[in-house]
């Protein structure tokens, strides 16, 4: 079997998949499998796609990136999956980087990445903390609050035995599908290593969906937050009740600051919510300034927010 399975979902980057495959068929290191899937695109996407004989091509209806990413795991045969969004690229040399780490079968292996704009020329350059073979709990202690770009499925090398055991599925049809499950994929990895190898280019424009000013999807994000916390409450029962406690704290902490963002009725709803989930009780004081902070919020959510905004 290949080393690696890259999963590329396509959808409408007819502008930018050539340069996403570039980067991938020329990679020095060979033992790969390259999987793309495109996910019901209406634009000349799949002319370009089929110029690269080397690549497994699937097509299939639109499903979204979840949906996608999960169709393109159950074609996987390699011993480890990556994940590459289509408007993205990858150092050439990124895979032989990592070999090495490969054939210490780390469950997880974490690298770093470099931001770029329209011109493919580099943003700010923001490298994380790198440290050795760890636990996956380990892991989540050492990034959490540190690592802003913790949750993101396409920083990480999985190895697919391990994620098949577990059963992972990103969540089909909601927004946040990588803070829905990449956290959970940490706690759960007993051995994960955080390299301070650059090999990701992350490619931003106007149109992100990070940048969206829609506010029916700012309703939506929000509200699917909490879906995801649900699903995570199901997912960690295997969990030692630290493990459950931190990532309890993460997403109830993230839940709380998107509340900011919302407005009049769907930010009562929205508190309204977080109450009878009980979230705030996850919270733990460590020292004067969280106590406080928990005391507010357990008195009077929105005045915690109108705090928070001023």
């Amino acid at each position: 079997m290949p080393k690696i399975s890259v999963i590329v979902p396509v959808y409408n980057t007819e502008k930018y998949i050539e340069k996403c495959l570039d980067s991938i068929v020329n990679q020095t290191f060979q033992d790969i499998e390259i999987i793309v899937i495109n996910d019901g695109s209406t634009d000349h996407a799949e002319e370009k796609i089929l110029k690269y004989p080397s690549i497994k091509y699937y097509k299939k209806e639109n499903g979204g990136l979840s949906d996608a990413r999960n169709y393109g795991v159950s074609k996987a045969t390699g011993e480890y999956i990556a994940f590459v969004d289509s408007d993205d690229y990858l150092d050439i040399n990124l895979f032989a980087k990592l070999e090495p780490y490969m054939n210490q079968k780390i469950d997880l292996i974490k690298f770093q990445f470099q931001k770029v704009d329209e011109n493919y020329q580099k943003l700010d350059t923001k490298i994380g903390q790198a440290f050795d073979s760890t636990t996956g709990k380990q892991a989540f202690e050492n990034l959490y609050c540190k690592d802003e770009f913790m949750a993101v499925a396409w920083l990480y090398l999985y190895r697919r035995e391990f994620y098949l055991e577990n059963n992972f599925q990103f969540a089909k049809g909601l927004y946040h599908e990588d803070f829905g499950l990449i956290p959970i994929i940490l706690l759960k990895a007993k051995t994960v290593i955080v390299t301070d190898i650059i090999g990701y280019y992350y490619f931003q424009n106007n149109n992100s969906i990070t940048r969206n000013k829609d506010y029916t999807k700012t309703v939506k994000k929000a509200n699917d937050l909490l879906i995801h916390y649900d699903r995570m409450i199901e997912q960690i029962v295997d969990l030692d009740e630290e493990s459950q406690e931190k990532i309890k704290i993460y997403f109830t902490n993230n839940i709380i600051l998107r509340a900011k963002e919302l407005e009049k009725e769907e930010q009562k709803n929205y508190i309204r919510e977080i109450k009878n989930r009980k979230l705030i009780h996850n919270l733990k004081a460590k020292n004067i300034k969280q106590f406080i902070k928990i005391l507010i919020l357990k008195i009077n959510i929105k005045l915690y927010l109108n705090m928070k905004n001023n």
